[in-house]
């Protein structure tokens, strides 16, 4: 009898675990399940809960928290699949028990230290990727692997760059038509991006497609291989964001950071393609099927990798296929996701770079800014980042996209930069600041088509690098630097409830159902580059997950 139940305990687990590709795509139908970065592959964050509501959110409490035992910052997204809870950090890989917070196992990350010199911390942006019984993540030393879900034991391990010429594995990979999909970091360093397709299976890579052409290769004639031969061999384009995923067009939308260096000189004011891009690819193979460049020979660290969401929307009367790109350049553009035609392109914080983009060539209008800049002016540039890596949350049935904004102008001069493997390789020097008086950023609700804002809320103190999350229920879940996890009321942005947490919340809020009853969980942990230098020590660093429900 003891043999029997044993082993019908085994075949329960083992179906527990297993997780299809069905489950990925019905990601946004099954409220009991996270399975997918950004609330489902379209990453619209947004869920069509309503338990947890504007008339009752003051009565939400933690349920449970736990430490996830790292200091170096937590900014990824937890996966919840058949009451199992999955966490990945810098450091470690964790299962918990979904109603607890129990721990079923945790794994740590081996990966060489050394590479916390060039990586500057060790962070994972993302999710727990799972499918098919296994949890695949990156190391910060660029390896890709995949454990066991039920035991979280190692299945196999794929180096996929030398960290020391300054690639770092700090991004989730992804599951796209059934291929493990993986980029790489190392956006300030001496790199060339990339984007590779594994065997989840087996971790054999089966397709790699570089985001800097090669000579000879299509995009190759935007680089100066004459005057400048070797300048596309360290030219950046890293792609250390996750990407979305269409599955009926099949097209996976990943963007591509800024070039390298920032100093315009060292490419003769080429366009370098693919930097400062979106590429729309196959998962299968991964070729190009088309492509859109934000910022054409992007000098100002405008990385074009923030997370695209994909919706459909009426355009004069048609309803259109479209990405939504909040970018890190100040602009809110649309682009049409079936060709890469721009749609409309509209500023959200304050632009001094560029006057408009233009709609027929899809191309940014510059200002003197770049001319200045480049005899070897200082100049002060606006914005240095419009968001802050951060997921923004579009509602269907508003038809508005949520953002966190950040007011930062950024005082910079081009320096000669000398190339050293792994080293830093920008070419630039800056001091960034928020202007006395002014907000450090905006909650604000915007039209994607008009640019038109429909409400903002301003942040006094600290810009907000977590990701949003609208619901059903009329709410907006987001966090603050200073630790608290808050709900906003969509209709307004006035702020109806908070919770203080441990540290920083720099990472994108979930919501789903267990047993019947809706939770809200996310990661608090100080960390990452930019909002751990405003933060300093006022908050202290440490590592947690804490899940949230309705008191009765």
């Amino acid at each position: 009898m003891k043999k029997i139940l044993a082993a019908a305990l085994c075949a329960w687990c083992g179906l527990a675990s297993a997780q299809t590709a069905e489950d990925l795509l019905n990601n946004a139908r099954n409220t009991d399940n996270v399975t997918t970065f950004g609330m489902g592959y379209d990453l619209k964050m947004y869920s069509p809960l309503k338990q947890i509501n504007k008339s009752n959110v003051k009565r939400l409490v933690p349920v449970w928290s736990t430490s996830t035992s790292n200091d170096m910052g937590d900014l990824s997204q937890p996966t919840v699949y058949n009451g199992v809870m999955y966490v990945v950090n810098g450091n470690w890989t964790f299962a918990f028990d979904v109603e607890t917070g129990r721990q079923i196992w945790r794994t740590p990350v081996q990966y060489d230290r050394a590479a916390l010199r060039i990586a500057g911390g060790a962070l994972m942006r993302g999710p727990a990727t799972i499918y098919n019984g296994k949890l695949f993540r990156e190391t910060l030393d660029a390896h890709v692997m995949a454990l066991d879900m039920k035991t979280g034991k190692e299945v196999w391990k794929q180096k996929y760059a030398d960290f020391k010429e300054g690639y770092k594995g700090v991004i989730a990979p992804m599951i796209a038509n059934g291929v493990l999909i993986a980029g790489t970091g190392g956006g300030e360093s001496t790199t060339r991006g990339f984007i590779d397709g594994y065997d989840p299976e087996t971790g054999k890579r089966l397709w790699r497609t570089w985001t800097i052409p090669a000579p000879g290769e299509p995009g190759s004639e935007t680089w100066p291989h004459k005057t400048k031969p070797d300048a596309w061999k360290y030219g950046g384009g890293s792609t250390w964001q996750t990407f979305s995923y269409d599955p009926q067009l099949d097209l996976i939308y990943m963007g591509t950071g800024n070039a390298e260096p920032y100093n315009p000189s060292y490419r003769d004011a080429h366009d370098s393609l693919y930097t400062a891009s979106i590429l729309a690819i196959r998962p299968k193979t991964g070729q190009i099927a088309w492509y859109y460049q934000y910022v054409p020979n992007d000098t100002f660290d405008f990385d074009s990798t923030a997370e695209s969401i994909l919706a459909d929307l009426p355009v004069n009367g048609v309803t259109r296929k479209v990405l939504i790109n909040p970018h890190k350049n100040g602009f809110l553009y649309v682009i049409d996701r079936t060709d890469g035609k721009l749609i409309a392109a509209n500023p959200f914080v304050k632009v001094n770079w560029a006057s408009k983009i233009d709609l027929k060539t899809g191309k940014p209008v510059f200002t003197d800014l770049l001319e200045r800049a480049s005899k070897g002016e200082q100049v002060l540039l606006e914005p240095s980042r419009g968001t802050n890596a951060t997921l923004g949350a579009f509602n269907p049935k508003t038809g508005l996209v949520y953002l966190n904004t950040w007011n930062l102008p950024r005082l910079m001069k081009f320096v000669p930069v000398e190339l050293e493997m792994g080293g830093n390789y920008t070419g630039m020097e800056s001091s960034m600041a928020v202007p006395k008086g002014e907000p450090a950023g905006y909650h604000i609700a915007i039209d994607p088509l008009t640019g038109k804002t429909q409400w903002q809320t301003p942040l006094m103190d600290f810009a907000s690098s977590a990701g949003m999350l609208a619901t059903d229920g009329g709410l907006l879940f987001t966090g603050k630097l200073t630790g608290e996890l808050i709900a906003l009321d969509q209709d307004t942005g006035k702020q109806l409830w908070q919770f203080k947490t441990g540290s920083s919340v720099n990472a994108p809020p979930i919501t789903y159902t267990y047993k019947g009853r809706q939770y809200v969980s996310v990661l608090s942990g100080r960390g990452g580059s930019v909002a751990a230098r405003f933060i300093t020590n006022s908050v202290p660093t440490g590592g947690s997950v804490t899940t949230f429900a309705l008191m009765d």
